[in-house]
């Protein structure tokens, strides 16, 4: 069952958004996990780090995953608009390692409406297309009151349908939920707030 919690997630279908930061594939999995379905991650060969299916299990059911190697960015740029178009796969993630210009990014959108697919592009800090419908920043955030925490800060910094905002987050595996949860020094009973 998908929940809207803020206005963000899920993530507008039938658009192709980007995310960047150092938790950018903690928040491609959960987007993901939004999804019906399947979903397509594409990255390049060369890339030195490859995504575990294992590791992500946490947030996203590795047996959901379709992993694509491409040769370069236009390959991988060719592999997404074929599978948004087709709509076969409702959710692709493709991983950008050179800024994407207007005509590529408005291809993306073309094909994701066609096919009534989500995309997300992993983009390095910086290579934003004009022709996304949301950016994010996602960042992990430490959690004194967890060992194990998996506290992120989830910002929208670029909403073409929208406002724009940041929200502290936190994935729940039992309930495959994301808990938005306020930050540290306002809780009830901190230093900073009254009871």
């Amino acid at each position: 069952m998908t929940t809207c919690l803020f206005t963000g997630l899920p993530l507008r279908p039938a658009r192709v958004h980007e995310v960047f930061g150092p938790a950018a594939a903690g928040f491609a999995c959960i987007a993901g996990a939004q999804a019906p379905g399947a979903v397509l991650w594409i990255q390049e060969s060369r890339t030195a780090e490859t995504l575990n299916p294992n590791g992500i299990a946490p947030l996203l059911d590795p047996a959901r995953l379709l992993l694509a190697r491409s040769a370069n960015q236009t390959d991988s740029l060719a592999v997404a608009e074929e599978a948004l178009r087709d709509g076969s796969v409702p959710f692709v993630v493709i991983e950008i390692t050179h800024p994407l210009d207007l005509r590529e990014g408005r291809r993306l959108q073309l094909a994701a409406k066609n096919g009534n697919s989500t995309g997300l592009c992993l983009i390095p800090e910086g290579m934003g297309s004009n022709a996304a419908e949301t950016r994010w920043h996602a960042a992990p955030i430490f959690d004194p009151a967890r060992e194990d925490s998996t506290l992120m800060r989830w910002e929208i910094i670029k909403n073409k349908s929208g406002t724009t905002g940041a929200w502290n987050v936190r994935w729940n595996p039992e309930t495959h939920r994301l808990d938005v949860v306020s930050p540290a020094a306002e809780r009830p009973g901190s230093a900073g707030m009254s009871n």
